[in-house]
């Protein structure tokens, strides 16, 4: 029994009915050159309607279509995969761009093999043309580089194989300042994607095994000699059937630069705060905790650092007006800018310091603060203190002064230690008539002879006045008038008028 399989026979018939059902296209030339036999998928891949559409023979096919190589030059005449064929050529996946000779805008990509059908003696039957339309996998990948290339972001891809890139778009060129040649051809660690990188030897293995390489910071080096930090991300992918790996890049420059500038102006201001002569310290507006405060401001209070930060004004008994502090800090808070509000200071040691303070609101990392300025106006104070009860010493009887000499000791004051509750319109008649003679030198008893009043009412009008204009000195009197340019020379000069025509 002989138990060797017989190979079936079929025939010719058969044969091609069998392979017109295949999706690969099946073309068939006799050992005369002729176009013998074609299935559907061969016409359909022309772009034909039957097998006459494709030419009858070898320069018939030439007549019809028009091929040119990927790189987009044409197919001379013997170079045509059927005239090679026939040449006796063994045509190995051979990738052509396909076009109706009367219409070369309409293209599509066939990759074409060959093979030789003997017949029993070992002598060739039949000639064969394998084709595979491979125009959607094209038109995805040029969909694809066009994609890549108008991408605005930084963009390349290597290949598995070897690590160089092989494509490069505009956006990492415009990034780095490379020409297209300075990266394409070259490797991963010429270019120096990840040699400043803390992770970069993680991120070489994952490109050597062709995996995901996640987001991760890196600083490219620049042909300029400087670099550029960005976060770099790897996504293997396949490019014309090769394994590749896309990096796509996120440009942290400008943040860099913003950091570097946000901390050289944090510098700046840290040491102009803390080397500033007058005193500062900063707050949360939320509770007005201190959270700084400069040299000077802990040479006037009296507290260290340690004392303060961390502590309100309230806690340190700051301001020795209770009320006054807290119509500052809701001051703040209705976001209005306090300048110089005159308070006195309460010093560890329990001495008073006469201030302006100034405060306004910042943001300081994220947190609503206040900065507090002080100016110390002790000293002032003082001094003018002691002016005023030099000039009120001399006023005590001005009957040996001339008026001119009144008044030039009245402006040597620039300012009023009193805080003014009223202007000179808010002052009646009569009340401005007092002020105009204690301008002049009128004691009560000489204002009371020229007014026709008793010295009571005089009084009256004296203390009516001075509580107005915050005063409760004579002298100071006439500087709060002296200040609004308010001299009593009127005044005098009536009185000068009547003495006259008495």
């Amino acid at each position: 029994m002989n138990d060797r399989l017989e190979p079936p026979r079929i025939n010719r018939g058969s044969l091609q009915e069998l392979i017109g059902g295949l999706s690969d296209g099946i073309i068939l030339i006799d050992q005369a050159g002729a176009i013998a036999w074609a299935n559907d998928a061969a016409i359909v891949m022309h772009r034909a309607k039957a097998i006459d559409d494709l030419g009858r023979d070898a320069a018939g096919y030439r007549r019809r279509f028009t091929l040119r190589y990927r790189n987009n030059h044409p197919l001379e005449e013997g170079q045509y995969p059927l005239e090679r064929l026939l040449a006796g050529e063994t045509i190995d996946d051979m990738t052509v761009e396909v076009s109706p000779s009367d219409n070369l805008d309409l293209v599509w990509v066939h990759t074409v093999r060959s093979m030789v059908i003997s017949d029993a003696g070992g002598k060739a039957d039949v000639l064969a043309l394998i084709l595979r339309d491979e125009t959607p996998r094209f038109e995805a990948e040029e969909r694809f580089e066009r994609s890549f290339n108008a991408n605005p972001a930084p963009g390349l891809i290597c290949r598995l194989e070897d690590n160089r890139f092989i494509r490069v778009n505009q956006g990492f060129l415009e990034m780095t300042g490379f020409s297209k040649e300075d990266v394409i051809g070259k490797t991963v660690d010429a270019v120096g994607l990840f040699s400043n990188c803390e992770t970069g030897d993680d991120a070489l293995l994952k490109l050597s095994e062709g995996r995901v390489i996640r987001h991760r910071e890196s600083l490219i080096p620049l042909p300029d000699g400087g670099d550029r930090l960005v976060i770099v991300a790897g996504e293997p992918i396949s490019v014309v059937e090769e394994p590749c790996m896309l990096f796509t890049f996120a440009d942290l420059d400008a943040r860099r630069k913003a950091q570097n500038a946000l901390r050289q102006s944090e510098e700046r201001f840290s040491k102009s705060f803390r080397l500033s002569p007058a005193p500062a310290a900063i707050s949360r507006l939320a509770d007005f905790v201190f959270t700084e405060a400069n040299d000077a401001f802990l040479q006037i209070s009296g507290y260290g650092l340690t004392e303060v930060v961390g502590r309100t004004a309230a806690e340190l008994h700051l301001w020795e007006d209770v009320a006054a502090r807290r119509a500052l800090e809701q001051k703040l808070r209705d976001n209005i800018f306090v300048r110089n509000e005159p308070t006195r200071l309460k010093q560890k040691d329990g001495a008073m310091a006469d201030c302006l303070v100034s405060a306004e609101r910042v943001e300081i990392n994220d947190e609503q603060c206040v900065i507090w300025a002080l100016q110390d106006v002790t000293e002032r104070r003082r001094s003018e203190t002691q002016l005023v009860e030099a000039i009120e010493s001399v006023m005590a009887d001005t009957s040996w002064f001339s008026r001119s000499i009144v008044e030039r000791l009245a402006t040597l004051k620039q300012a009023s230690t009193a805080v003014p509750t009223a202007t000179l319109m808010e002052l009646s008649d009569r009340e401005r008539e007092i002020l105009g003679l204690i301008c002049v030198g009128q004691s009560d008893a000489d204002m009371a002879q020229t007014l026709h009043l008793s010295r009571n009412t005089i009084r009256n009008h004296v203390t009516s006045l001075y509580g107005k204009i915050g005063v409760n000195r004579r002298a100071a009197a006439v500087i709060w008038a002296r200040e609004r340019g308010f001299t009593g020379a009127a005044t005098g000069k009536a009185l000068d008028h009547k003495k006259k025509k008495k």
